[in-house]
């Protein structure tokens, strides 16, 4: 009994330093990243991309459940009247979670938005994610309910002017989101940006042009500052 005892509180003991190793350390890891020779976006997240869709305008693309479905603009808390691309990157509590610049630009705005009627959980999400179900937004009411940062870096694409928003979402177990950076600052291609604590997602927008070439698909791994997104 005694025996029994001792290995029940020795497994007890080994996993709270394991979560407070994750927790303390492990989850603030930064590991270096070099950005990629090419002039394409990359992305702003580790984790796993969940949709990649060519969105005319005002079109709900983003089916979540049956009757419910969501725009762009309902991602990014804007209007964007053209054709635009938006990529999600589901960041699990086992990815790197700083975010970085897609692309070097002046920071043209940065909006919060709070959760409307408080932060849902991604628990569906991150499930379907990591048994490889389709489509990875099912029942992610987070989508349109959580809170979020949103982003808007001016730059430059193959020469020409091109600007994007960079859409952080929380979690329900979010501790928060930073941003280190503010309007009217130059971020270089890669640079961190800001960080969310614990499980999220981050998104990126983008205006559509014929000149880009989508890299990525629903399922790949990506990581920050490193995954061409679109070239």
């Amino acid at each position: 009994m005694k025996v029994l005892l001792a290995t029940a509180l020795g497994s007890l003991g080994c996993a709270a330093l394991a979560y407070l190793y994750w927790r303390t350390c492990w989850f603030y890891r930064n590991p270096t990243r070099t950005p990629p020779d090419t002039e394409g976006l990359v992305s702003p997240a580790d984790g796993t991309v969940v949709y990649v869709k060519r969105v005319p305008p005002k079109e709900k693309v983003i089916t979540i459940k049956k009757g419910v479905r969501a725009a762009v603009e309902d991602i990014a808390r804007t209007d964007l009247e053209s054709e635009k691309v938006l990529i999600g990157v589901f960041m699990s509590p086992f990815n790197v979670h700083y975010n970085r610049a897609p692309l070097s630009g002046i920071v043209r705005s940065i909006r919060d938005t709070p959760a409307c009627g408080g932060n849902r959980c991604m628990g569906w999400m991150h499930l379907r994610t990591v048994l490889g179900l389709r489509p990875f937004q099912q029942n992610s009411l987070h989508l349109l309910q959580n809170q979020r940062k949103v982003t808007r870096i001016d730059g430059r694409f193959k020469s020409a002017p091109i600007h994007c928003y960079v859409v952080q979402i929380a979690a329900r177990t979010v501790g928060g989101i930073d941003s280190y950076t503010e309007p009217g600052a130059f971020i270089p291609r890669s640079a961190i940006f800001g960080m969310i604590r614990i499980g999220s997602q981050v998104d990126l927008v983008v205006p559509w042009r014929e000149d880009m070439r989508i890299q990525v698909h629903p399922g790949d791994r990506v990581k920050a500052g490193e995954t061409v997104l679109i070239d």
